[in-house]
């Protein structure tokens, strides 16, 4: 798959605890995203961080807390993020979600580390 040299970078700010269709969403989005074909995706985690709530979520030593702030990012074509975007607003009940231009500048797969290809569908 090639990656146009100009892009969108989706970020996608969402809780841990968020759940769609009795799944974690994070995972359901990230598996959304291979499904239609985008780039790729990775999940970040964030130590502490609040939202529109002002609720702080936290993991700290002695208060462990199951709702961690989480980051998605993807990157691909516009249109390719364009057309994800209302699936992507099917998924989620809140959260925040922001768009970037962005310069790709290498997008390949380390072959040394690649495993066995998979079946294309």
């Amino acid at each position: 798959m090639q990656l146009p040299h100009e892009a969108l970078l989706l970020r996608i700010f969402i809780g841990e605890g968020d759940r769609w269709e009795h799944k974690a969403l994070y995972e359901a989005i990230v598996l959304k995203a291979r499904e239609l074909h985008l780039a790729g995706a990775t999940v970040l985690r964030g130590p502490t961080g609040f939202g529109k709530s002002s609720r702080l979520h936290t993991a700290k030593i002695l208060r462990l807390s199951y709702d961690l702030p989480l980051v998605i990012e993807i990157v691909d074509a516009e249109d390719k993020i364009n057309a994800f975007l209302p699936v992507l607003n099917t998924m989620m009940k809140g959260g925040l979600v922001t768009l970037e231009k962005v310069r790709v500048i290498e997008y390949r797969a380390n072959q040394e580390n690649a495993g066995p290809e998979e079946p294309k569908p």
